[in-house]
Formats: structure tokens, C-alpha cells, sequence
């Protein structure tokens, strides 16, 4: 079977990252997959939430939003609604517990670093695309917090993939037409090791069974190599330049 956009049943879309590409934020990433457009920022803070205070360990947290026309239609900021969606919640919460699974939160000390997932094009697989961006620009804020070579706080890399089935057939990395129309929907958070974090996995109208399941995972598994070679090609080179050091006052 060839996928309506030429693709093999277990071909990923194009994957670009571009790191460092935002002059005032500790580290930013842009990562492009297929028609899916994802920048990811991340802002330090010399301060850590009330229930890690004194304890010397930092945090990472992450949001995710969505621009109003990264979508066929308009959709509302939420800015508008006064609060963030539930989609959004909970996509900014898988984003911030993929990181922390890969960051050494001691090495960092009484910081937080904040990951700021911002939709600009919307095509199918934002939240996986949002994951392996955002580890880019993390790696991209450790170079300017100086924290590089054995003293790097990152234990692995870390991505994102979906995967589903449509018309019977398991197909990796998704589009927005295919999404729309899967049987089964998958998304796996994985780090470079294999090891996993997080899989979601959805029956959309019917159950699916463990075979099924086990099926899809191992076409994500054998697909995450693409991932991580995008993220070694823009971690490669030269450092980030060096910003001026964080001055946040605490309050």
C-alpha cells in the first residue's frame, strides 16, 4: 500500500530541526515534520516551585498552545476562553514528564527550566513532534547554562511518535487525513536507549487487541532512529553562543 501522500506504510514524513533559532530564549528548536510545524523555547528562572525550595533540585515544566490558523479553520486562542483546554493540559503535562524522565533534575540545581511548545502548523502528530523538538531545545539551554561534556544533566534523548491503524493497515507517523480516520491511535514517547515513558493508545469506534498493540509499538520502536538522527544533526557543531547569565530575582 502506498499512503495518499506517496509514503510507505512504515515511512516517516520529513523531519527537519533547527536549533537555537530564537535570540533571546536560553534555548529554542524549530522542528518541522511533513506539513507539522512545531517552535519550542525554553526559559530559565533562578527559582523553583514551593515544594522543592531548599532542596537544591531543579524542575522542568512545559505549555503547549496552538496558533489560531495552524489548523484548515480558525480556531480561538485560549487566551480568549481564560484558561488552557483540557487537549492542551493535557499535552503539556506528556511534555513535561517525557523531559523530566531524562534530566537529571539534582545537576541542574535551584532552577526551572520552562519548555514553551507553540503550534505554528498543524498536520497530524503535534504533541510527538512538540516531544522531540523540545528535547533539542533543552539540550540547546544546557550549552548556555554552561552545563556541557560529563556535567550535561541529560541521561538520553528523548522523542515522540505516532503511529495507528487505517483501512486495516498499521501506519507510522500519521497525517491529519490519516488521524482522522484511524480504527486505532497510538502515540509512543520514547528515549534513545528504547526505553519507554509513555504510550497512549485509543480505540476510535472498536477495541483492538494486545497482538495489535504489541504490533504497533515495534513499527514505532524501528521508526524512532529517524527521530534521533534529526536530533544528533542539530545538536552537532558548534555550542550555542553564550548568553548573558540569568539574573532572575527570586520572590
Amino acid at each position: 500500500m502506498v499512503r495518499s501522500d506517496g509514503r510507505q506504510l512504515d515511512q516517516l514524513r520529513p523531519i527537519h530541526i533547527a536549533r537555537g533559532i530564537q535570540a533571546f530564549a536560553e534555548g529554542s528548536a524549530m522542528i518541522t515534520q511533513g506539513l507539522t510545524r512545531v517552535l519550542c523555547t525554553v526559559s530559565v528562572e533562578d527559582r523553583v516551585p514551593a515544594f522543592l525550595r531548599g532542596r537544591g533540585r531543579g524542575w522542568v515544566t512545559a505549555e503547549y498552545a496552538m496558533l489560531p490558523r495552524a489548523t484548515l479553520v480558525r480556531t480561538p486562542r485560549e487566551s480568549e476562553k481564560g484558561r488552557p483546554s483540557g487537549r492542551s493540559q493535557e499535552i503539556q503535562r506528556l511534555i513535561g514528564r517525557s523531559l523530566r524522565a531524562v534530566v537529571d533534575l539534582d545537576a541542574l540545581g535551584e532552577r526551572t527550566l520552562t519548555v514553551d511548545c507553540d503550534v505554528l502548523q498543524a498536520d497530524g502528530g503535534t504533541r510527538m513532534a512538540a516531544v522531540t523538538g523540545a528535547y533539542v531545545a533543552l539540550w540547546d539551554a544546557m550549552q548556555t547554562l554552561g552545563l556541557t561534556g560529563q556535567s550535561l544533566p541529560l541521561t538520553s534523548a528523548v522523542a515522540g511518535l505516532s503511529a495507528g491503524v487505517v483501512d486495516g493497515d498499521v501506519l507510522v507517523d500519521l497525517c491529519y487525513e490519516e488521524d482522522s480516520r484511524a480504527q486505532v491511535d497510538f502515540n509512543a514517547v520514547m528515549t534513545e536507549k528504547g526505553e519507554l515513558i509513555e504510550v497512549q493508545g485509543t480505540g476510535e469506534g472498536r477495541p483492538f487487541s494486545r497482538d495489535a498493540m504489541d504490533s504497533i509499538l515495534e513499527v514505532i520502536s524501528r521508526s524512532m532512529d529517524s527521530l534521533f538522527e534529526a536530533q544528533r544533526k542539530a545538536t552537532q557543531g558548534a555550542q550555542a553562543a553564550k548568553r548573558a547569565p540569568v539574573t532572575t530575582p527570586r520572590q
